[in-house]
C-alpha cells in the first residue's frame, strides 16, 4: 500500500518561519540575559542605640588640715623718757652760691675801655636815583644834568668803537637783543658785568665790549662813594645782501 500525503499537513512547508522565529526568540532572549542589570546591596546592621542614664557619683568632703591662724601680736608698751637739754648743738651754716649783684660786678668797667668801630656798610644805588653819577673820563667840570648825559654818550661812544659781530653768530645767522648789567664799585673799576640775551655768542660779545670800560670817579651818595648798577643794551642785527 502507498502512503497518501496530505498537502495541508506538510512540515516542511513552514520549516523557514519557524527557524526565522525561533532565532528572534532566542536573540531577544540574549539580548535580555545581557541587558539584565545586577546591583550590590551592603548589608547595615542598624543597631539600637541605648541610652541609660549615668550615674553621678557623690564624690565625699574630706576635710584637710588646715594650720590654725597665727595670734595676734603681742602690744608693746613704749616708755618714753624725757631727757633734759643740757648739750648744746652747733648749727649748720649753708651759705649759698648764688651770685650776688656786688659779687657779680666786681670790676667795673669803665666807659674808657670800650671801643666801638664802625663798620662801613657798601650801598649799592641804581644810576637813576644816585645824586652824583659816576664821572666818565672826558666828562669833568660839568653840572650834574651834563655829567649824566656825558656818562651816557661816552658808553654808547664805546660801544660803538669797540663793537665786533662775531663770525660765528653770522655764520649761524643769529641776531637780537643782550641786555648787558655791570656794577661801577666805590673805586671806580667796572665789575659784577651779567648779560642775557638770545645766544651765549653774544652774550660773551656783549660782555667783552663792557669790560673793557676804563676806569671812573665813583658816584656819590650823601657825599660818600658807593657802588652804581648800570644797564645797558646792546643789538646785534645783520643785513642780508
Amino acid at each position: 500500500m502507498e502512503a497518501k500525503k496530505n498537502p495541508q499537513l506538510e512540515i516542511g512547508r513552514n520549516s523557514g518561519i519557524y527557524f526565522a522565529i525561533g532565532l528572534n526568540l532566542m536573540l531577544l532572549f540574549s539580548w535580555q540575559v545581557l541587558e539584565y542589570k545586577t546591583y550590590e546591596q551592603d548589608e547595615v546592621d542598624i543597631g539600637i542605640v541605648n541610652v541609660q542614664n549615668e550615674i553621678e557619683e557623690e564624690i565625699p568632703i574630706i576635710n584637710t588640715n588646715v594650720p590654725p591662724p597665727p595670734p595676734p601680736p603681742a602690744v608693746v608698751s613704749e616708755s618714753v623718757t624725757v631727757v633734759e637739754d643740757t648739750e648744746e648743738i652747733e648749727e649748720t651754716i649753708i651759705e649759698s652760691t648764688e651770685i650776688t649783684q656786688e659779687t657779680a660786678i666786681a670790676d667795673p668797667v669803665e666807659i674808657s675801655e670800650v671801643v666801638v668801630e664802625e663798620v662801613e656798610e657798601e650801598v649799592e644805588v641804581a644810576f637813576a636815583i644816585i645824586e652824583d653819577v659816576p664821572v666818565f673820563p672826558g666828562c669833568e667840570g660839568l653840572s650834574k644834568a651834563q655829567t649824566k648825559q656825558c656818562f651816557q654818550k661816552k658808553i654808547q661812544e664805546h660801544v660803538v668803537k669797540h663793537f665786533n659781530y662775531p663770525q660765528m653768530a653770522l655764520d649761524m645767522g643769529i641776531q637780537g637783543r643782550v641786555s648787558v648789567v655791570f656794577i661801577i664799585d666805590s673805586k671806580g673799576h667796572i665789575t659784577g658785568v651779567r648779560s642775557r640775551g638770545p645766544d651765549e655768542i653774544l652774550e660773551k660779545e656783549a660782555e667783552r665790549i663792557v669790560k673793557k670800560l676804563p676806569q671812573m670817579k665813583p658816584g656819590k651818595q650823601r657825599g660818600k662813594p658807593v657802588k652804581v648798577a648800570y644797564a645797558i643794551p646792546i643789538f646785534f642785527k645783520y643785513q642780508e645782501g
